[in-house]
């Protein structure tokens, strides 16, 4: 298992993307920190973890809180002893002009997206450095990377906040023997998909050289090689999984 006696924390594990990484490294042999705002789903994921045969521990919180990244890593550490491995799943998105969004919107979503990527990677760098070793995996977006009618300016703005955060951080935890990588989704067959009509659904696709819509599972399976051991060698990457819809 590519993971297995690992220590990983995965925000934003509720559903979704989240929840697909979770499940990945508990198939991988990853003890876990769960973390996201809706606690009985958390609770839920917990116990197929559990089933699985891995640890795992459930925080509720928001991100955008500095004290809740604080809180994990502090957790994780008293469970667990050490921190492997970090996946900043966690964030909000709105469609939205510039001109009908509002500046409490703008905030949120720089504050969750961003800030709150910022704060877990700070809350758990310490740990990483003592011990020589860590993975951290930022979910950015191919949104931030090129503009989308569709996507608020905010969203991508945090998005592509995101990608140089990871650069950052990768150049000066480089010496530390710790890689930090992003991964850009494009579309996803997510519960927010679900809102689609078929119209904009078949309009979306068609833009999609492999003619369909991607998965949790693809996502977390990128997610999962960047967290091991077999990309030993990558780091201050932003890796597309789109399907080809977005090319760099």
């Amino acid at each position: 298992m590519l993971l297995a006696n690992k220590i990983a924390i995965i925000t934003g594990a509720s559903r979704g993307i989240g929840r697909a990484i979770a499940l990945t490294f508990a198939r991988n042999g990853a003890s876990l920190v769960i973390n996201g705002t809706k606690r009985e789903l958390l609770q839920d994921l917990a116990g197929e973890i559990r089933h699985l045969g891995r640890e795992c521990l459930v925080q509720a919180g928001d991100v955008s809180d500095p004290d809740t990244a604080q809180k994990l890593a502090e957790d994780a550490i008293r469970a667990f002893g050490r921190i492997d491995i970090l996946v900043n799943n966690a964030g909000v998105m709105m469609r939205s002009s510039t001109l009908e969004t509002e500046v409490e919107d703008w905030q949120r979503i720089l504050n969750v997206n961003l800030s709150g990527t910022f704060y877990c990677c700070k809350a758990v760098l310490p740990y990483m450095i003592k011990q020589k070793y860590g993975k951290i995996v930022n979910i950015s977006s191919t949104r931030g990377k090129a503009p989308h009618p569709n996507a608020s300016p905010a969203y991508g703005a945090s998005k592509a906040g995101i990608i140089y955060l990871t650069r950052h951080l990768a150049l000066e935890m480089a010496k530390y023997n710790i890689c930090v990588n992003a991964v850009c989704p494009g579309p996803i067959e997510t519960e927010m998909v679900s809102t689609w009509d078929d119209e904009y659904r078949a309009q979306v696709i068609s833009k999609i050289p492999l003619g369909r819509l991607g998965t949790p599972e693809e996502v977390a399976n990128v997610v999962l090689f960047l967290a091991s051991d077999m990309s030993s060698f990558i780091t201050g990457e932003a890796i597309n999984v789109n399907g080809g819809s977005y090319m760099d």
